[in-house]
């Protein structure tokens, strides 16, 4: 499973090197939600895309894709929570989609030099599950390899700093994440000292198989793997070069997709032409060497926010039992599984997605409600 999904990130990703002629300009209009692509200053030098639906008076929600993909993965949740009345927004984390891709080492912008400086991170004897639902005990390397800045940490940074900056909740906001977005997702929660949200609402969880903590007989074999993939940044594009050809991408955009048939020319085109931008490709080779960093059952040890899970049966990524037993966490209320539905619930099967999100937000509304007064003036 692990070396399936390697060759099927490098085949799409050299797919984007092969048709890209240089930088991709975004379109005022995003062609898969019909809305505006806005632009938030980070740090007051980097751009982060986001898209925003639903009235300004509404409940906050914030959507956080998964790997390589960007906001418009989110297309039609946008929309239905919207037309629901729910302030919904999306955003391209740092690197993917039409947001800055700055160079992997930009010690500024990094949240694991915040949070570690210069010094190793790792957790010891942390209880992880296994493809079986099963309990294991792994040691848990939380530093990215190279130092850089496309990791967990910063990303969790941002969605932090975009809720306080640009939504600037007058209550609290809801995550709603996808895949690796979980990890970002969670460790919101786990910061959360300026109380900014009140749950998290998963679709298919990630586990991170490329990570050292997951990764049969570690000791052997991450050093070879570090080598692969030091060798994959510096030549993926020649090696796989040859590999790829134009009339695959839409087969492989399918290999997540338990119903394909959701794998339309819409999502190719808004998947596909962000990666034309400058700097995709060593997003994408850095981050496909981050084997460190939190994982799920370790974060859920220390989420003290409701949150539910849900996920596709026929998903060719994510264990099932694994997910399932993700509901022995005492902050874990339910998890759902999907008949027929793979990695990508939101997308392949809104209409079992949807109903489930909404009666979570359901629950949170039912909590004490608390007002957020600390959010700082926009930045825009």
């Amino acid at each position: 499973m692990m070396m399936q999904r390697i060759t099927f990130v490098f085949l799409l990703h050299v797919f984007f090197l092969r048709t890209s002629q240089g930088l991709s300009a975004p379109p005022k209009i995003s062609p898969a939600t019909g809305l505006l692509n806005r632009f938030y200053d980070w740090k007051a030098e980097t751009k982060i895309r986001y898209q925003v639906s639903g009235p300004p008076e509404g409940k906050p929600v914030l959507l956080v894709h998964g790997l390589f993909v960007n906001s418009d993965h989110w297309r039609k949740t946008l929309k239905e929570l919207g037309g629901c009345g729910y302030r919904t927004y999306a955003v391209d984390l740092l690197g993917s989609g039409y947001s800055d891709k700055p160079p992997s080492i930009s010690p500024h912008l990094c949240g694991e030099y915040a949070r570690f400086g210069d010094a190793p991170a790792v957790l010891e004897n942390v209880a992880l599950g296994t493809a079986r639902g099963e309990t294991r005990i792994a040691n848990v390397d939380l530093r990215h390899p190279v130092s850089s800045c496309y990791n967990f940490y910063t990303w969790s940074d941002i969605l932090t700093d975009f809720t306080k900056q640009v939504i600037q909740p007058n209550e609290k906001v809801t995550l709603v994440c996808n895949s690796i977005g979980t990890i970002s997702t969670l460790q919101c929660l786990i910061d959360d000292d300026d109380e900014l949200f009140d749950g998290a609402f998963v679709v298919s969880p990630n586990f991170r198989e490329l990570h050292s903590a997951e990764v049969p007989l570690a000791a052997i074999v991450m050093p070879i793997l570090r080598t692969v993939q030091s060798l994959l940044r510096q030549y993926g594009k020649t090696v796989f070069d040859a590999l790829a050809k134009p009339d695959t991408v839409k087969q492989i955009l399918k290999e997540p997709y338990a119903r394909t048939e959701a794998v339309d020319d819409t999502l190719v085109q808004v998947l596909l032409d962000p990666l034309l931008t400058e700097g995709s490709s060593r997003v994408v080779f850095d981050t496909l060497s981050y084997s460190a960093g939190p994982l799920p059952e370790q974060q859920l040890q220390h989420v003290q926010k409701p949150v539910w899970i849900c996920y596709g049966k026929d998903d060719p990524w994510t264990p099932g039992p694994r997910v399932e037993a993700l509901s022995r966490m005492p902050t874990v209320e339910r998890v759902e599984g999907f008949d027929g539905v793979g990695h990508c619930p939101h997308d392949e099967a809104p209409e079992l997605v949807h109903p489930l999100l909404l009666q979570f937000l359901q629950r949170i509304a039912t909590q004490t409600p608390t007002a957020v007064s600390n959010a700082v003036p926009s930045t825009q």
